[in-house]
């Protein structure tokens, strides 16, 4: 293989594409938008600096590799700064608890909660050590291409009862109520329901504790201009606002992509970063095997959309972390109604996103730039004219970020935008709106993701959180890892 296309320039895309590039395959990236990133886009507004997200960076270490594979280093072009507490956990009635790998400081906050469950948390992180050894360093960046792989994994994932959802394993080790979501809100980063997702995600604990949050200077899209400036410098070509509109297929092979310019390109082999419904439904539409495949990806479940209020304000915030999640007064109710029963429900949970505490120059002088950000069920679930409900939505989620943390926040403002599922499907061609690709469960996990490779066209392949090992940044990356390793076989 000498030449390739990547469609799509997110964190999956574009990590494959340094991969490739730096071991001497030409490489062109395509992207529908007019800026990189995918999810990780972002706007510029009045002075503001708005991430799309994600803006929670960890296991910084799988980025570094990018730089490694050509000897230079990931600080050349990008500075990343630590992000302490990792998070604040704030719930309604004032309670505050700040989650941290700082055994001091945790064992205060726990204790806090509930005295005797300090205990059971440092079981819990033996358990969550487990699973990372197992899902993370051992599975995390190999690719699942036939159930005999499935088989090999089966036992160490029954040894950590991978069957089991995550929250239900953290309540078997702490009985506060308020500790348990702490333990386990994390798999909704990644689009997983606690009460459903594997327990094999509890590995992003240990992910964190060892490896840190960060923060790229500058916001999330200042990575993704480093990993462009990376690929470039390898000779990589990026090509930004022209739709990729067909993968062009002969027999079982593809043969490259054809754009709504009218632009074409012939490749060795082609790998898609993008929707992988989208990619199946629409962009291969001559294959009967794929259209094959899409028929049974219509009948997968997916992850729920996002609803995100970007607004900039007047005044600064020390006393506002970089992260926060404000707990609403239910939490397995409210994860039941984004789910299973497709309510937007009259309260909420939010990620609340604050740059500029840690990098003010994400802000004009004296001002901040926030998101908050509300999981709601996706279009499929809930079919609704997000035109008439964002107004409603936003309203209700800065009156609550008012009532709980800034009591003046609407005559602050001077700047905000929402950002809505309808838009994920519109700008990000995401299948019902869903903001992480498939739901994480376990049935929809490794083996039973879609495969890195296409399973009838053996040069067309996938990237991202639609394939193993699923969202996040360091899922999407390890991803890359995968895809990249299975190109560059001497077979490939």
């Amino acid at each position: 293989m000498t030449t390739a296309v990547v469609i799509g320039a997110g964190f999956g895309g574009l990590a494959l594409g340094i991969r490739l590039q730096s071991a001497g395959v030409q490489t062109t990236i395509v992207e529908a938008r007019d800026k990189p990133g995918g999810r990780a886009y972002y706007w510029e507004r009045d002075g503001f600096t708005f991430d799309a997200g994600p803006t929670v960076i960890t296991d910084p270490a799988c980025l570094q590799e990018l730089w490694a594979l050509t000897g230079r280093d990931m600080s050349d072009d990008v500075t990343l700064d630590p992000v302490l507490p990792f998070y604040r956990l704030n719930w309604p009635d004032g309670t505050n608890f700040d989650y941290t790998n700082d055994d001091a400081q945790m064992r205060s906050e726990i204790e806090k909660l509930h005295p005797g469950d300090w205990d059971g948390y440092l079981k819990f992180l033996d358990y969550s050590a487990g699973v990372f050894r197992e899902g993370y360093e051992k599975l995390g960046h190999v690719a699942f291409l036939d159930f005999g792989s499935m088989i090999k994994a089966a036992p160490s994932l029954a040894k950590y009862q991978a069957w089991r959802s995550v929250y239900s394993i953290v309540s078997g080790f702490v009985k506060s109520e308020k500790l348990r979501e702490a333990l386990s809100f994390h798999t909704l980063l990644v689009g997983g329901n606690p009460m459903t997702t594997s327990a094999i995600y509890a590995l992003i604990h240990k992910l964190e504790r060892d490896g840190g949050v960060w923060f790229a200077r500058g916001g999330t899209n200042r990575l993704v201009a480093g990993m462009i400036a990376q690929f470039e410098r390898l000779g990589g070509v990026v090509r930004l606002g022209d739709a990729v509109t067909e993968i062009c297929t002969l027999g079982d092979r593809a043969t490259g992509v054809a754009c709504a310019s009218g632009w074409r390109a012939d490749a060795d082999a082609v790998a898609c970063n993008g929707d992988i419904m989208h990619a199946y439904r629409d962009l291969l539409v001559r294959s009967r095997s794929a259209q094959r495949t899409k028929a049974k990806l219509e009948r997968k479940s997916y992850s729920p959309s996002l609803f995100v209020v970007h607004f900039g304000v007047r005044g600064t915030w020390p006393g506002i972390p970089h992260h926060m999640i404000l707990f609403g007064p239910r939490y397995k109710g409210l994860l039941s109604d984004i789910y299973d029963h497709g309510v937007l429900a009259e309260d909420f949970s939010l990620y609340l996103h604050h740059p500029t505490v840690t990098d003010p120059s994400m802000a004009p002088e004296g001002m901040s730039t926030f998101y908050a950000l509300a999981p709601v069920p996706h279009l499929g679930k809930f079919p609704a004219d997000w035109s008439e409900i964002a107004p409603i939505l936003e309203k209700r989620i800065l009156d609550e970020v008012g009532r709980r943390l800034i009591p003046d926040i609407h005559e602050r403002i001077v700047t905000k935008f929402s950002y809505a599922p309808s838009d994920f499907a519109e700008d990000l061609n995401a299948h019902l709106g869903s903001a992480f690709s498939l739901e994480p469960t376990l049935l929809q996990s490794a083996y039973f993701r879609v495969h890195n490779r296409d399973d009838a066209i053996p040069n067309l392949y996938f990237v991202g959180a639609g394939t193993h090992p699923g969202a996040g940044i360091p899922g999407v990356v390890g991803s890359a890892k995968a895809t990249a390793k299975l190109m560059l076989e001497p077979s490939a």
